[in-house]
């Protein structure tokens, strides 16, 4: 039975990667690089789908491994412990806007996003594999689970909340404020990854191969739950992803600005703030969810049909300002179907692990649970892309000048605004119908 520490070092650790890194990754970064560093549209979804490519290679060759190393720390903790400090310090120069050209710019920004991608898959993907190997309970896996998405829910409410304020305490250009919070988020990033990794235990041994061959990769693709969990995690992240490229676009561009009530400034991470929290509360009566409805299927079922509905009502929300507050009631209904299936996800990746692992008869749990991460930056990276690319055929256009300045051009505002609110709300209504369609195959029944 695990203790509580151990549980609350386990959600540290998605604190860390998920509410700190992944999620100022997901949000600002399109607004940042086409507003604030310099990039044009096209090379900032360039530079996300090249960032794809190198994980469909990265992340697996990091899962496999990772279910091969062997250390006094375990198989998949010495990541953690050892990969803490360099995800933040890369975290905090990806965030930095140097004094460059477009072309220099251009450099910088790549080799920053593709080390960055490669440091968190170093840390990410044995973070998540550590839950097939710390109990073999499905009861305590589901509550480790939920800890996780507690973790990084609460975590992102923190981040997001406090984004704008501690902007305009560390003042100076919005280049400056982000490079000064890089460096603060980084910091905190791998605290908590450090944290996670000493607080926790692996109490199962991986079932191992004898060599090194190739068959575990084989093995995924006659490996039917994977094979639908894994499109279903695409797709999950796709629906978040969309969502949260865009969130900083609808602000500024629908909704012309901050909106301020009451005191309260009201800006991009503010706006998704309201759905954190309501993920961090759903995302721990997740359980309780799941054996309410009977299973994870039907709960996810559920969860994605609630996300649907909420996401096609706000495309009938007026874009004006004075209907800030049903917009944000519109976000926290949404985030109630999130915070239930984003739990069951991993766990869902843990029952497919032990289904391969009965069928093949060697561990693969790093593999599988690659996957997983694979998925989550393949779905949001592309997403993200898909935003800028989609804004600049609606008439956004952004870039560097001969002096390197960012300058940014709207070409068509009412064509760019439709699109805006369209990518937030129809897009990924698209996408949660889907994963329901997706759920009618998913075969283990727990």
């Amino acid at each position: 039975m695990a203790k509580f520490s151990e549980k609350i070092g386990y959600a540290l650790g998605d604190a860390a990667a998920g509410g700190i890194t992944w999620k100022v990754m997901s949000i600002a970064f399109p607004l940042f690089f086409t507003n604030i560093f310099g990039l044009t549209v096209a090379d900032t979804a360039t530079l996300m789908l090249v960032a794809r490519l190198f994980d469909v290679i990265t992340d697996p060759m990091m899962g496999a491994l990772a279910d091969r190393t062997q250390s006094k720390w375990g198989t998949y903790r010495p990541w953690l412990i050892f990969g803490a400090i360099p995800l933040g310090l890369v975290f905090a120069l990806l965030l930095y806007t140097p004094d460059l050209g477009p072309v220099g710019k251009r450099i910088y920004a790549y080799s920053m996003y593709l080390l960055m991608m490669a440091v968190y898959t170093a840390v990410n993907v044995p973070y998540g594999s550590l839950l097939g190997v710390m109990t073999a309970d499905d009861n305590e896996k589901n509550e480790f689970s939920s800890y996780r998405m507690v973790g990084a829910y609460a975590m992102g409410f923190v981040t997001l909340l406090s984004f704008p304020y501690l902007q305009k305490m560390v003042g100076g250009t919005p280049a400056h404020q982000y490079a000064v919070l890089g460096v603060v988020l980084g910091a905190l990033a791998a605290l908590g990854t450090l944290a996670c990794g000493l607080l926790t235990k692996e109490r199962l041994k991986p079932i191992r191969a004898e060599k090194f061959s190739f068959k575990p990769f084989a093995d995924l693709f006659r490996n039917k739950p994977w094979i639908i969990l894994t499109l279903i995690g695409i797709c999950t992240n796709f629906f978040n992803g969309f969502r949260y490229a865009v969130a900083g676009y609808l602000l500024e561009y629908c909704l012309h600005g901050d909106v301020t009530v009451s005191g309260l400034i009201i800006n991009y991470t503010v706006f998704m703030t309201f759905g954190e929290v309501t993920c961090m509360i759903f995302g721990g009566l997740s359980p309780a969810f799941t054996k309410w409805v009977g299973s994870k299927r039907k709960a996810f079922n559920w969860a994605a049909i609630i996300c649907a509905v909420t996401s096609i009502a706000f495309f009938f929300i007026p874009m004006d300002p004075k209907y800030i507050w049903l917009m944000v009631a519109m976000v926290i209904l949404t985030s109630i179907g999130i915070g239930f299936y984003s739990p069951l996800l991993w766990s869902m990746y843990a029952d497919v692990a032990d289904y391969a692992t009965e069928k093949n008869g060697t561990s693969s749990t790093g593999l599988i649970f690659s996957s997983g991460t694979m998925a989550q930056k393949f779905g949001s990276a592309i997403s993200g892309a898909l935003v800028a690319l989609l804004l600049g055929i609606a008439g956004f256009v952004s870039g560097t000048d001969a002096t390197g300045q960012t300058v940014v051009t709207i070409t068509n505002e009412p064509a760019v605004q439709r699109m805006i609110w369209m990518l937030f709300s129809l897009f990924p209504a698209a996408i949660a119908l889907l994963i329901v369609v997706l759920m009618r195959f998913y075969p283990i029944k727990k």
